[in-house]
Protein backbone atom coordinates (compact mmCIF):
# COMPACT_ATOMS: atom_id res chain seq x y z
CA UNK A 1 0.00 0.00 0.00
CA UNK A 2 2.88 2.43 0.58
CA UNK A 3 4.48 1.62 -2.41
CA UNK A 4 1.52 2.22 -4.58
CA UNK A 5 0.93 5.82 -2.24
CA UNK A 6 4.74 6.21 -2.99
CA UNK A 7 4.16 6.12 -7.04
CA UNK A 8 1.10 7.89 -6.56
CA UNK A 9 3.10 10.81 -4.98
CA UNK A 10 6.11 10.23 -7.30
CA UNK A 11 3.44 10.33 -10.66
CA UNK A 12 1.54 14.25 -9.20
CA UNK A 13 4.91 15.54 -8.21
CA UNK A 14 6.35 14.80 -11.75
CA UNK A 15 3.03 15.85 -13.36
CA UNK A 16 2.44 19.20 -11.40
CA UNK A 17 5.78 21.42 -13.41
CA UNK A 18 3.57 20.52 -16.46
CA UNK A 19 0.46 21.03 -15.44
CA UNK A 20 1.86 24.67 -14.49
CA UNK A 21 3.43 25.68 -17.88
CA UNK A 22 0.76 24.76 -19.67
CA UNK A 23 -1.51 26.92 -17.47
CA UNK A 24 0.84 29.75 -18.26
CA UNK A 25 -0.36 32.03 -21.29
CA UNK A 26 0.12 35.30 -22.88
CA UNK A 27 -2.34 38.44 -22.20
CA UNK A 28 -4.27 36.61 -25.66
CA UNK A 29 -5.03 33.54 -23.89
CA UNK A 30 -2.45 31.42 -26.22
CA UNK A 31 1.09 29.89 -24.98
CA UNK A 32 4.25 32.15 -25.40
CA UNK A 33 5.25 31.64 -28.91
CA UNK A 34 2.02 30.77 -30.80
CA UNK A 35 1.45 31.97 -33.82
CA UNK A 36 -2.64 31.63 -32.98
CA UNK A 37 -4.67 34.53 -31.84
CA UNK A 38 -7.71 33.47 -29.32
CA UNK A 39 -8.55 37.66 -29.65
CA UNK A 40 -12.15 37.82 -31.08
CA UNK A 41 -11.78 39.14 -34.94
CA UNK A 42 -12.91 42.59 -35.71
CA UNK A 43 -16.22 43.74 -36.11
CA UNK A 44 -17.40 44.59 -39.59
CA UNK A 45 -19.81 47.31 -40.37
CA UNK A 46 -21.96 44.82 -41.27
CA UNK A 47 -21.57 42.78 -37.98
CA UNK A 48 -22.40 45.82 -36.37
CA UNK A 49 -25.51 46.55 -37.78
CA UNK A 50 -26.47 42.58 -37.49
CA UNK A 51 -26.03 43.44 -33.95
CA UNK A 52 -27.83 46.27 -34.00
CA UNK A 53 -30.95 44.64 -35.70
CA UNK A 54 -31.11 41.39 -34.60
CA UNK A 55 -28.77 40.25 -31.62
CA UNK A 56 -29.97 43.29 -29.48
CA UNK A 57 -33.36 44.10 -30.53
CA UNK A 58 -34.47 40.31 -30.73
CA UNK A 59 -31.60 37.76 -29.43
CA UNK A 60 -31.24 36.51 -33.03
CA UNK A 61 -27.37 35.95 -34.43
CA UNK A 62 -26.56 35.83 -37.86
CA UNK A 63 -24.38 33.74 -39.52
CA UNK A 64 -22.96 34.25 -42.54
CA UNK A 65 -19.23 33.35 -42.87
CA UNK A 66 -18.57 29.84 -43.60
CA UNK A 67 -18.85 27.31 -40.91
CA UNK A 68 -18.56 23.26 -41.66
CA UNK A 69 -20.97 22.70 -38.44
CA UNK A 70 -23.41 24.81 -39.70
CA UNK A 71 -23.94 23.03 -42.94
CA UNK A 72 -24.18 19.69 -44.68
CA UNK A 73 -21.07 18.80 -45.93
CA UNK A 74 -22.38 16.32 -48.58
CA UNK A 75 -24.00 19.29 -50.39
CA UNK A 76 -22.08 22.06 -52.33
CA UNK A 77 -23.05 25.00 -50.47
CA UNK A 78 -21.09 28.23 -49.52
CA UNK A 79 -21.36 31.12 -47.83
CA UNK A 80 -23.05 34.20 -49.46
CA UNK A 81 -21.32 37.17 -51.11
CA UNK A 82 -21.16 40.16 -48.45
CA UNK A 83 -23.38 42.73 -50.80
CA UNK A 84 -26.41 39.82 -50.36
CA UNK A 85 -26.54 39.61 -46.71
CA UNK A 86 -27.96 43.04 -45.58
CA UNK A 87 -30.57 43.06 -48.57
CA UNK A 88 -31.92 39.68 -47.79
CA UNK A 89 -31.65 40.20 -44.10
CA UNK A 90 -33.29 43.84 -44.57
CA UNK A 91 -36.27 41.69 -46.17
CA UNK A 92 -36.60 39.14 -43.47
CA UNK A 93 -37.13 42.04 -40.79
CA UNK A 94 -39.87 43.96 -42.80
CA UNK A 95 -41.87 40.90 -43.93
CA UNK A 96 -41.61 38.16 -41.27
CA UNK A 97 -40.04 40.42 -37.44
CA UNK A 98 -41.97 43.46 -38.07
CA UNK A 99 -45.46 41.96 -39.39
CA UNK A 100 -45.56 39.89 -35.98
CA UNK A 101 -43.96 42.59 -34.03
CA UNK A 102 -46.57 44.85 -34.83
CA UNK A 103 -49.14 42.60 -33.33
CA UNK A 104 -47.05 41.24 -30.79
CA UNK A 105 -44.16 43.30 -29.70
CA UNK A 106 -42.66 40.29 -27.57
CA UNK A 107 -43.66 36.99 -29.56
CA UNK A 108 -40.19 37.05 -31.84
CA UNK A 109 -38.16 37.73 -28.78
CA UNK A 110 -39.82 35.24 -26.89
CA UNK A 111 -40.41 32.35 -29.79
CA UNK A 112 -38.22 32.51 -32.68
CA UNK A 113 -35.14 30.83 -33.86
CA UNK A 114 -31.76 31.87 -31.98
CA UNK A 115 -29.71 31.75 -35.21
CA UNK A 116 -30.16 32.20 -38.70
CA UNK A 117 -27.44 30.71 -40.96
CA UNK A 118 -27.38 31.96 -44.70
CA UNK A 119 -26.56 29.92 -47.72
CA UNK A 120 -25.72 31.77 -50.97
CA UNK A 121 -26.67 28.56 -53.56
CA UNK A 122 -29.07 26.51 -53.96
CA UNK A 123 -29.46 23.15 -51.76
CA UNK A 124 -30.05 20.24 -53.85
CA UNK A 125 -31.82 17.09 -53.23
CA UNK A 126 -30.92 13.71 -54.43
CA UNK A 127 -33.89 13.27 -55.47
CA UNK A 128 -33.84 16.40 -57.91
CA UNK A 129 -35.71 18.87 -55.05
CA UNK A 130 -34.06 21.96 -53.85
CA UNK A 131 -34.66 22.83 -50.28
CA UNK A 132 -35.19 26.51 -49.79
CA UNK A 133 -35.10 26.36 -45.85
CA UNK A 134 -34.63 24.14 -42.85
CA UNK A 135 -35.65 24.63 -39.38
CA UNK A 136 -33.40 22.79 -36.53
CA UNK A 137 -35.23 22.12 -33.19
CA UNK A 138 -36.81 25.40 -33.35
CA UNK A 139 -33.14 26.90 -32.54
CA UNK A 140 -31.82 27.36 -35.85
CA UNK A 141 -33.16 28.33 -39.35
CA UNK A 142 -31.10 28.44 -42.37
CA UNK A 143 -31.48 30.24 -45.29
CA UNK A 144 -30.50 29.19 -49.17
CA UNK A 145 -30.33 30.86 -52.37
CA UNK A 146 -29.31 34.64 -50.28
CA UNK A 147 -27.26 35.50 -53.91
CA UNK A 148 -30.07 34.49 -56.04
CA UNK A 149 -32.49 36.86 -54.35
CA UNK A 150 -33.76 40.29 -56.06
CA UNK A 151 -35.20 42.84 -54.35
CA UNK A 152 -37.95 44.50 -57.17
CA UNK A 153 -39.36 40.84 -58.13
CA UNK A 154 -42.45 39.83 -56.43
CA UNK A 155 -42.17 36.55 -57.31
CA UNK A 156 -38.33 36.00 -56.19
CA UNK A 157 -39.42 37.66 -52.74
CA UNK A 158 -42.72 35.57 -52.25
CA UNK A 159 -40.18 32.51 -53.16
CA UNK A 160 -37.56 33.58 -50.49
CA UNK A 161 -39.43 34.77 -47.68
CA UNK A 162 -42.04 31.99 -47.89
CA UNK A 163 -39.51 29.92 -46.57
CA UNK A 164 -38.97 31.39 -43.40
CA UNK A 165 -42.92 31.91 -42.65
CA UNK A 166 -43.43 28.19 -43.54
CA UNK A 167 -40.70 27.38 -40.73
CA UNK A 168 -41.72 29.66 -38.46
CA UNK A 169 -44.88 27.99 -38.28
CA UNK A 170 -42.90 25.14 -37.44
CA UNK A 171 -40.93 26.65 -34.53
CA UNK A 172 -44.88 28.10 -33.50
CA UNK A 173 -46.17 24.32 -33.42
CA UNK A 174 -43.23 23.15 -31.88
CA UNK A 175 -44.30 25.73 -28.93
CA UNK A 176 -47.29 25.27 -28.80
CA UNK A 177 -49.06 22.32 -30.86
CA UNK A 178 -51.76 22.92 -33.29
CA UNK A 179 -54.97 20.24 -33.54
CA UNK A 180 -52.95 17.46 -35.67
CA UNK A 181 -55.29 14.63 -35.27
CA UNK A 182 -58.48 16.98 -36.64
CA UNK A 183 -55.84 18.70 -38.89
CA UNK A 184 -55.07 15.23 -40.54
CA UNK A 185 -58.82 13.95 -41.35
CA UNK A 186 -59.38 16.80 -43.65
CA UNK A 187 -57.61 14.71 -46.31
CA UNK A 188 -56.44 11.80 -44.86
CA UNK A 189 -55.58 9.41 -47.47
CA UNK A 190 -53.66 12.09 -49.86
CA UNK A 191 -50.23 12.08 -47.74
CA UNK A 192 -47.73 10.57 -49.47
CA UNK A 193 -43.79 10.09 -48.95
CA UNK A 194 -43.48 10.43 -53.38
CA UNK A 195 -45.29 14.10 -52.41
CA UNK A 196 -42.22 15.29 -55.01
CA UNK A 197 -44.17 13.47 -57.86
CA UNK A 198 -47.17 15.79 -57.83
CA UNK A 199 -47.76 18.74 -59.20
CA UNK A 200 -49.56 21.91 -57.36
CA UNK A 201 -52.62 22.25 -59.42
CA UNK A 202 -53.69 18.23 -58.85
CA UNK A 203 -52.74 18.77 -55.26
CA UNK A 204 -55.38 21.76 -55.26
CA UNK A 205 -57.84 20.47 -56.62
CA UNK A 206 -57.15 17.07 -53.71
CA UNK A 207 -57.41 20.26 -51.04
CA UNK A 208 -53.74 20.71 -50.51
CA UNK A 209 -52.25 24.15 -51.08
CA UNK A 210 -48.97 22.55 -52.54
CA UNK A 211 -47.70 19.63 -53.49
CA UNK A 212 -45.09 19.76 -50.62
CA UNK A 213 -47.83 19.92 -48.35
CA UNK A 214 -48.92 16.66 -48.79
CA UNK A 215 -45.62 14.97 -47.38
CA UNK A 216 -47.47 14.84 -44.07
CA UNK A 217 -49.68 16.87 -41.63
CA UNK A 218 -47.02 19.15 -39.84
CA UNK A 219 -45.72 20.07 -43.35
CA UNK A 220 -49.38 20.93 -44.62
CA UNK A 221 -50.27 23.02 -41.74
CA UNK A 222 -46.87 25.15 -42.28
CA UNK A 223 -47.32 25.38 -45.95
CA UNK A 224 -51.67 26.68 -45.34
CA UNK A 225 -49.91 29.40 -43.14
CA UNK A 226 -47.27 30.75 -45.33
CA UNK A 227 -48.97 30.60 -48.65
CA UNK A 228 -52.06 32.35 -47.05
CA UNK A 229 -49.42 35.06 -45.67
CA UNK A 230 -47.91 35.28 -49.65
CA UNK A 231 -51.33 36.74 -50.58
CA UNK A 232 -53.15 39.84 -49.30
CA UNK A 233 -56.99 38.15 -48.29
CA UNK A 234 -58.34 39.69 -51.73
CA UNK A 235 -56.09 37.50 -53.19
CA UNK A 236 -56.44 34.54 -51.13
CA UNK A 237 -60.11 34.47 -51.53
CA UNK A 238 -60.05 35.34 -55.29
CA UNK A 239 -57.55 32.23 -55.32
CA UNK A 240 -60.10 29.86 -53.30
CA UNK A 241 -62.76 31.33 -56.11
CA UNK A 242 -60.90 30.11 -59.23
CA UNK A 243 -59.94 27.22 -57.76
CA UNK A 244 -63.47 25.99 -57.22
CA UNK A 245 -64.84 22.57 -55.03
CA UNK A 246 -64.05 19.93 -53.58
CA UNK A 247 -60.08 21.40 -53.37
CA UNK A 248 -61.27 24.82 -52.25
CA UNK A 249 -64.04 23.54 -49.83
CA UNK A 250 -61.19 21.25 -48.24
CA UNK A 251 -58.58 24.33 -48.08
CA UNK A 252 -61.12 25.88 -46.33
CA UNK A 253 -61.31 23.91 -43.67
CA UNK A 254 -57.36 24.06 -43.27
CA UNK A 255 -57.60 27.65 -43.66
CA UNK A 256 -59.64 27.83 -40.14
CA UNK A 257 -57.94 25.42 -38.23
CA UNK A 258 -55.00 27.38 -39.26
CA UNK A 259 -57.00 31.11 -38.21
CA UNK A 260 -57.99 29.46 -34.44
CA UNK A 261 -54.77 28.52 -33.96
CA UNK A 262 -53.05 31.43 -34.64
CA UNK A 263 -55.73 33.15 -32.08
CA UNK A 264 -56.36 30.39 -29.28
CA UNK A 265 -52.49 29.77 -29.09
CA UNK A 266 -50.95 32.87 -29.54
CA UNK A 267 -53.94 35.63 -29.42
CA UNK A 268 -52.75 36.85 -33.32
CA UNK A 269 -55.60 37.93 -35.78
CA UNK A 270 -54.37 35.78 -38.56
CA UNK A 271 -55.91 38.08 -41.06
CA UNK A 272 -54.60 41.01 -39.66
CA UNK A 273 -51.33 39.26 -40.08
CA UNK A 274 -51.72 38.31 -43.42
CA UNK A 275 -52.52 41.66 -44.35
CA UNK A 276 -49.56 43.45 -42.33
CA UNK A 277 -46.99 41.07 -44.56
CA UNK A 278 -48.74 42.29 -48.23
CA UNK A 279 -48.47 45.84 -46.88
CA UNK A 280 -44.97 45.61 -45.91
CA UNK A 281 -44.50 43.72 -49.45
CA UNK A 282 -46.19 46.43 -51.36
CA UNK A 283 -44.18 49.02 -49.85
CA UNK A 284 -40.89 46.96 -50.53
CA UNK A 285 -41.22 46.69 -53.92
CA UNK A 286 -41.88 50.32 -54.16
CA UNK A 287 -38.43 50.93 -52.88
Amino acid sequence: MKTIRNIFRTVIALATPFLLLNCHRGDDGASPGSYLSAAPPARSPLDNWILENYVKPYNIDVAYRWAESLTDQSRFLYPPILDSVQPALDIVTKLWIEPYSSMDPYLVKRVAPRQLVLVGGRNVNPSGTITLGLAEGGKRISLFEIDLLTKNNRGNITRFIHTIQHEYVHILNQTKPFDEKNYSQITPSGYTGQWYNEEDAGSRKEGFITAYARSNEREDFAEMASTMLDMSRNEWNKFLRDLGNPGAALIKQKEQLVVDYYKSQYNLDFYKLQEQVNQALVKLLKK
